[in-house]
């Protein structure tokens, strides 16, 4: 080999030398910025499960965050865009623009959307909230807000959160406007109406703090058995699973998931995040990134749960700090968007 084509190769070795060293040209620091070869919706998907994530119309012009929430999940839920606040902001004049970009997005994105929510007793336009209504006068309303909008996104959603939050912590029915007004049987004219709207989209009832076995999944169970006798279409329980470390794990999650099982009904873990009072520390990660798998092998040891979707993926774009001062750090991605010790226990629980 002649001694200049030898000086060539030793000085081209050296350079790639530095740029490894430097994460360039595929070393180890390069490496661990790389998208992982598969996604979590990829990775539950051999499961037979979808992993998704909400999201909501203010965060849709950040790029960076889109790209992840694009190429992460296959499962979108509209965090706000949805709710009657927002659909019927005026009675009979309906907005379907905050979520029909959130279906766009999807759809660009090959993605399935689980609609939330047509029923709760939160974030209520007030036209709606500002008077008393008669028995027949709230069913019409009620009938006419659910259908106009499953009608809407009829064939373009995979499931509704029909009813939300319908129980307190005890297990009675929560004095909403409509369970005063209408009593428990509005639930299941709910569920009715909706599936004469879209036969095909699966229909849920959720809630939060019905993880474990308790009063509160307690009376779940007995309505969705209720329900079931009765013909009600009902397709599935929604556990919502805003978790936080200092009040401990549903150890009873599996059981409980097999419970609703076995009463011929799907199970999903629709919210999920698990704040922790701040300051973040490793310990904390590390626990929270424990649970985050725990979580995901509950649900793929259930046949009939179907998946799980994170309440948006970002510690950027979280809830929590805002309704519990003093708490967050609750998603598997952090404030700038770098994968936490969560996201790597997910994926190893998919694995």
């Amino acid at each position: 080999m002649p001694s200049t084509t030898r000086t060539r190769l030793r000085l081209a070795g050296a350079l790639a030398a530095v740029l490894v060293a430097a994460g360039v040209a595929g070393g180890p620091a390069a490496q661990a910025h790389d998208k992982p070869r598969t996604t979590l919706a990829d990775l539950a998907e051999r499961h037979g499960r979808y992993f998704g994530s909400a999201t909501d119309n203010p965060e849709l012009g950040d790029t960076a965050y889109t790209r992840i929430l694009g190429h992460e999940f296959d499962m979108i839920t509209p965090g706000n865009g949805m709710k009657w606040y927002a659909t019927e902001p005026q009675q009979g004049v309906f907005d379907w623009t905050a979520g029909d970009e959130i279906v766009d997005l999807a759809r660009a994105h090959h993605q399935r959307v689980r609609a939330h929510t047509l029923v709760w007793h939160s974030q209520l336009p007030g036209w709606l909230t500002s008077r008393e209504w008669t028995a027949d006068e709230l069913r019409a309303v009620l009938k006419n807000h659910i259908q106009t909008e499953v009608r809407h996104y009829r064939g373009k959603v995979y499931a509704w959160d029909v009813v939300n939050e319908a129980f307190n912590e005890d297990g009675t029915y929560r004095e909403t406007i409509f369970y005063k007004t209408l009593g428990p049987g509005y639930i299941a004219d709910a569920l009715r109406w909706a599936r004469q709207a879209d036969p095909k989209a699966k229909l849920y009832l959720n809630d939060y703090n019905i993880e474990a076995v308790g009063p509160k999944s307690d009376a779940y169970h007995a309505l969705a058995k209720e329900l079931k006798a009765q013909g009600v279409p009902l397709d599935g329980i929604g556990l919502q699973a805003h978790l936080a470390l200092q009040y401990g794990y549903p150890a009873t999650l599996e059981d409980n998931l097999r419970r609703f099982a076995r009463l011929g009904l799907d199970t999903a873990l629709t919210e999920v995040d698990v704040r922790m009072l701040l300051p973040a520390t490793e310990e904390k990660l590390a626990q929270q990134a424990d649970w985050y798998r725990d979580l995901t092998k509950a649900c793929l040891a259930v046949r009939r749960c179907v998946g799980i979707t994170v309440w948006d993926y970002t510690d950027k774009y979280s809830w929590i700090p805002a309704f519990f001062p003093g708490q967050g750090a609750a998603l598997p991605w952090d404030e700038q968007l770098a994968p936490k010790p969560a996201y790597s226990a997910i994926r190893e629980a998919l694995s």
